[in-house]
């Protein structure tokens, strides 16, 4: 009896909707709302192609040095939307003629629908470059404009509401879920876009030092993430006395598991304050691994050394440990090369000899000390001399200044006939010593 009844049921709707169907087909209102679509498409297909030749603004390409070649230019980029957008004014104006005219316009509103939800792709195809956004765009916010054009929003939304899932006082509906991913995924990216718009806008004013443009840099990112966070909070419809539990859920994590993360977030913040460390700077630490600070993040600093690589360092490193900051209050540092010359060399104008040749490099400072020659040690091969020089920053990478001199010092010896000593051992071999004799104990018979 049951499918007798199921299958009379479905005889019946389908008797309904093919009378409406018929009903449709022999209809003048019907025909008059076709031929009002057709004709709408075709007069905007004819007024964009007048628009787009006609007009200067949309047919010509504008050149960069004209003047209003920035505003010219967003015309020209617009010109592929004048046929959806007139499209989408000449239905409205459609729809209103041949209500008045046949007291309908239901399918007219339907092709309207669809010329925004055509319009909205054709703005994300010609502006959105992005593949993320572009995809977030086309399978977000395309549906969402269709369910809206066609008058279904609220009632999906009510259906998503519906599914739920309660404990206690708390309850998740897969609409709430939803919302909460599309609304987290946007002010995500809102915020990593504003925070390295904001931090690039603060480290390029020339008037701060570079300390003061870290310090506000990170100021900047810490209130810009916690009011966007507050902000969701507000959008998603959360009571704000919420953060009093969400704060003691992190106070007993950080009391539990989070003590390191939480002591290089507020090592960071000593760090930039006190401006021990700036980007810049030449960091040895402890190991005796080095490199330039490069960036000084919220957890960590990251050091770059000369052969490419980078090295990850905890705030925390800096605090309770040693390091050597070569560069911290003056760049100029001072080295020193050795080199040796044979016993038979007249040392008396040999130091301001190698010092006049190394002087002559243009890295060599003469400031706060001009460089020096000493006599260091009587060697085992040849007398060993020390040159000490300084320079503008440390002495590897591009600034490798140690292979130059070396280099300097050794032609200047050899244009002056100056030999360097190599080691060199005297090996005696004595003749004269006792021969060991050995004899043999004949047998007793």
């Amino acid at each position: 009896m049951d499918k007798y009844l199921q299958k009379e049921f479905w005889i019946t709707q389908s008797q309904v909707v093919l009378d409406q169907l018929i009903a449709w087909l022999t209809s003048p209102q019907f025909y008059a709302q076709v031929g009002a679509i057709i004709a709408t498409i075709f007069l905007a297909k004819i007024a964009a192609k007048l628009i787009r030749t006609r007009i200067s603004w949309f047919s010509e390409e504008p050149d960069l040095k004209s003047k209003l070649a920035k505003v010219r230019g967003y015309f020209f980029a617009v010109r592929t939307l004048i046929y959806p957008a007139l499209c989408y004014i000449l239905l409205g104006v459609a729809a209103q003629i041949v209500s008045s005219v046949f007291g309908v316009d239901w399918l007219i509103r339907i092709a309207r629908s669809i010329s925004v939800v055509f319009l909205i792709y054709k703005a994300i195809d010609l502006f959105i470059k992005h593949p993320l956004i572009r995809t977030v765009l086309l399978y977000i916010c395309i549906p969402i404009a269709t369910l809206q054009a066609f008058g279904w929003l609220d009632g999906t939304i009510e259906f998503l509401d519906g599914i739920e899932f309660a404990a206690g006082n708390i309850r998740l509906s897969l609409y709430f879920l939803i919302k909460t991913a599309i609304v987290g995924g946007f002010f995500f990216w809102l915020g990593s876009t504003s925070n390295k718009s904001g931090q690039n806008m603060i480290r390029s004013q020339k008037t701060l030092d570079v300390a003061t443009q870290e310090l506000i840099a990170k100021l900047f990112q810490i209130a810009l993430f916690a009011g966007i966070f507050i902000l969701m909070l507000q959008v998603l419809g959360l009571d704000l006395t919420a953060l009093a539990v969400f704060g003691g859920a992190l106070a007993v994590g950080i009391g539990f598991g989070l003590q390191q993360i939480a002591s290089n977030f507020i090592s960071g913040l000593i760090l930039l304050m006190e401006r021990n460390l700036t980007v810049g700077d030449f960091i040895e630490l402890e190991d005796g691994r080095s490199g330039i600070l490069k960036e000084l993040n919220m957890r960590s600093a990251t050091l770059e050394t000369y052969d490419g690589k980078e090295i990850m360092v905890p705030n925390e490193k800096f605090i309770t440990g040693v390091f050597i900051n070569w560069t911290r209050d003056d760049p100029r540092q001072r080295y020193e090369v050795e080199f040796s010359v044979s016993y038979d060399t007249d040392i008396t104008g040999l130091p301001d000899l190698i010092v006049e040749a190394a002087s002559k490099h243009p890295s060599v400072l003469q400031e706060p000390e001009k460089p020096d020659c000493e006599l260091r040690e009587f060697g085992d091969s040849g007398i060993k001399f020390g040159l000490e020089f300084w320079i503008e920053g440390v002495d590897d990478g591009k600034n490798r200044i140690s292979a130059d001199l070396l280099t300097i010092i050794w032609e200047t010896l050899r244009d002056n006939n100056i030999t360097i000593p190599y080691p060199q051992r005297e090996v005696r071999i004595l003749s004269d010593q006792p021969k060991m004799t050995v004899k043999r104990q004949k047998a007793k018979t």
